[in-house]
């Protein structure tokens, strides 16, 4: 198969001046969360608040007040990753709860899409705020009090936000997500960020390292150094979208032996021939889903769920459910296979599939 890279769309291509992270929609639903928790609390709105990121590092965000006491929002500033909601108005609307113990409830209001179909790790008829943002928006206003808390995230045009997304597609409707696993928007969509890839191999070359690891996101990485420790963390680089530069990069720069640690929807890509990865430029190959599932004699659940499915982590899920893991290290070889040929047969490939929450689910050598 011949491997090939979308290319990035003129707003994304356009290189901007140095790598400035932003913050997650998860982490602004957090700050503005407790501050919303301290007005109720103190009868004044706070002017900024400071919060705890999942890595522990404590960031302190400017919070606005609203009309309404016990709603407070942030300003999403996104860094310099062309992220539709930049400048979105993430708010927090908080109240008490008449409830025994320290309940909290979180809630998506109006701007936050609601989840339509399965595969995406959150209950289906649920707002889309993924569990990290849960976790962290919890920890920030357990800071402020101990009380039981109705807390509703929304955000205002958050549904003409979504429609500059993939959310319709994956049955997110009526808004965009809260996301983030760090609290930290890196460019990951951007020049500036293809453009440190290839520095970070670089770095790594310089260092004498002819084997590295390339990972996706955070917890890809943390997996890739748990299971390579030997390797020193010059040689664990975050290619993000970017997999296909990253190996020619690495071909031609004295790298032997690359191992890819990634998740079911890269993989499956890259298993497609795809080695741009950005969802905005490609999409999960349905079809080749179901032609692996069939050769590798899935149950018919996994075979009819494939051309199905709008998400490689539904089909993932089909997977493990019906014990088609020979499907998933089928995906893995493939992927391989397209790796080593992108880099013309000049480095050794392997794949190594990691689940939602970063634990090995297939190695391939």
């Amino acid at each position: 198969m011949t491997t090939f890279e979308p290319p990035l769309s003129d707003e994304v291509a356009v290189r901007r001046k140095g790598l400035r992270t932003g913050w997650t929609t998860g982490s602004c639903a957090s700050a503005a969360a407790k501050a919303a928790t301290l007005w109720l609390l103190t009868g004044e709105a706070p002017s900024s608040v400071e919060i705890p990121l999942p890595s522990g590092e404590r960031v302190r965000f400017a919070v606005v007040p609203t009309a309404t006491v016990g709603s407070m929002y942030v300003v999403k500033d996104a860094g310099d990753d062309p992220d539709c909601t930049d400048g979105a108005h993430v708010t927090a609307t908080v109240s008490w709860l008449a409830a025994d113990g320290g309940e909290i409830e979180i809630e998506g209001g109006k701007g936050v899409g609601r989840v339509t179909l399965p595969g995406l790790g959150l209950p289906v008829g649920g707002p889309a705020i993924n569990p990290v943002p849960r976790r962290m928006i919890t920890r920030a206003v357990r800071e402020a009090t101990d009380r039981p808390l109705r807390i509703v995230i929304s955000v205002p045009g958050g549904e003409i936000m979504a429609k500059k997304t993939s959310n319709e597609r994956l049955g997110i409707i009526g808004g965009i997500s809260i996301l983030g696993t760090t609290g930290i928007v890196r460019p990951f969509s951007t020049a500036a960020y293809r453009a440190s890839v290839v520095k970070q191999i670089d770095v790594a070359v310089a260092q004498g390292c002819t084997e590295i690891v390339l990972c996706t996101g955070s917890r890809s990485e943390a997996h890739a150094e748990r299971r390579y420790p030997g390797l020193p963390p010059v040689a664990i680089v975050e290619v993000g979208d970017f997999t296909g530069v990253a190996l020619r990069h690495a071909a031609g720069a004295a790298v032997t032996t690359v191992h890819f640690v990634g998740m079911a929807g890269k993989i499956a890509k890259l298993a497609a021939g795809v080695m741009m990865t950005h969802f905005h430029r490609s999409k999960v190959d349905t079809e080749l889903l179901s032609r692996v599932a069939s050769e590798t004699k899935a149950p018919s659940e996994v075979v009819a769920g494939a051309v199905a499915t709008n998400t490689a982590r539904h089909f993932y899920d089909l997977c493990i459910q019906f014990g088609a893991t020979e499907t998933l290290t089928e995906l893995c070889r493939l992927a391989a296979a397209n790796c080593e040929a992108h880099t013309g047969g000049k480095v050794a490939v392997d794949v190594i599939m990691v689940d939602f929450e970063g634990a090995e689910a297939v190695a391939v050598a």
